[in-house]
């Protein structure tokens, strides 16, 4: 699996969503970067970026267990924090089920709460401030991937758009990315297979979020005691984007809490 990494430190392994890369999320790093000292690992995810995705990878099971082997395999009985978004939300939580007090601290950015689409609870999709002259002056593929997803439409907004999200757009595996799509949910809620998480989380919805939502990522908390959860105004399902400050401020106070509690993460108690 295609990485990047940064730094020097603990590690925060940082997890994007489905159809696109790594660079969706190097926007974070600035605020990461000062912060502590913290090696940060960028995955690609199978069959997304520059990791290539094999037959075998044909669900989100087969994802998970990809990413399980690369922590495995890099970071051994290391602890290590981990940031996810969307679908690499999903996995991030997979990833408490699955190592327990390895994981330091847990942020969920945008998360997938719901794996199954029609099960969601969403906003109608809403766009808060039409560009009609920037929508003009794009493609007609920019536009459209641009308007699909934006809330605020702005000049601002659409060059990080532009630099996060169209890379990993244009470069997916179609044929990958339809297998695990036709199998998309884990075969059991990370939650069911812990009590609670009492590890730092953090979690970040976008209150005009049509694709996944906030309502169901709230309904997480009860899951993870030491959570903020916030949702925010004027932010779609790339809340990151849409709203850089207020994220990189959540994003600062959750890396303190996982810095101050590092000696005193517990496993989560696990379900009889």
């Amino acid at each position: 699996m295609h990485s990047v990494e940064y730094g020097a430190g603990t590690p925060i392994l940082i997890i994007h969503g489905f159809c696109v890369d790594h660079r969706l999320l190097l926007g974070l790093d600035p605020v990461l970067a000062e912060r502590g000292d913290w090696l940060r690992i960028y995955l690609d995810l199978p069959g997304m970026g520059q990791s290539p995705a094999g037959p075998e990878i044909d669900s989100a099971d087969a994802v998970a267990d990809a990413v399980s082997s690369f922590v495995r395999d890099k970071l051994g009985a290391q602890k290590f924090a981990v940031l996810g978004n969307s679908f690499g939300g999903m996995l991030a939580r997979q990833l408490v089920a699955e190592f327990g007090d390895q994981v330091l601290g847990l942020a969920l950015m945008c998360p997938v709460a719901v794996a199954d689409q029609g099960a969601r609870v969403l906003p109608a999709k809403a766009v808060l401030r039409a560009d009609p002259a920037l929508m003009a002056s794009l493609t007609p593929e920019d536009a459209s991937d641009y308007g699909e997803m934006a809330v605020v439409q702005s000049q601002e907004n659409w060059l990080r758009f532009r630099e996060a999200t169209l890379p990993g757009l244009r470069a997916f595996d179609p044929v990958a990315t339809t297998r695990i799509s036709n199998n998309y949910a884990l075969t059991a809620e990370p939650e069911t297979r812990f009590e609670t998480y009492q590890g730092p989380t953090l979690i970040v919805a976008g209150r005009q979020d049509h694709v996944v939502g906030y309502q169901d990522q709230v309904a997480l908390a009860g899951s993870y005691p030491q959570a903020t959860v916030a949702v925010l105004d004027r932010a779609g399902h790339n809340a990151h984007l849409d709203q850089p400050e207020l994220t990189a401020a959540l994003l600062g106070e959750w890396l303190e809490r996982v810095r101050a509690s590092t000696s005193t993460v517990g496993r989560p108690r696990v379900r009889p």
